[in-house]
């Protein structure tokens, strides 16, 4: 698996995962649920691959191709 997140990227993704993630603590009813999609980005970053980049051949990485 190719990386394709930069470290700028990244960080950005961990930020906006974790807020995310924090509606689910947060908010109450039906609408909490929406902060589990800060998973998303929250793996996204961790992994280091997003692969809707991959879908439209896109590369916040400086070497792009790098494992």
């Amino acid at each position: 698996m190719t990386r394709n997140v930069g470290p700028i990227d990244k960080a950005v993704h961990l930020v906006l995962g974790l807020v995310l993630l924090s509606l689910f603590f947060v908010l109450e009813g039906d609408l909490r649920w929406i902060g589990l999609l800060g998973l998303v980005p929250l793996l996204t970053a961790l992994m280091g691959n997003c692969p809707l980049y991959s879908v439209f051949g896109l590369s916040t990485c400086a070497v792009a191709g790098r494992k």
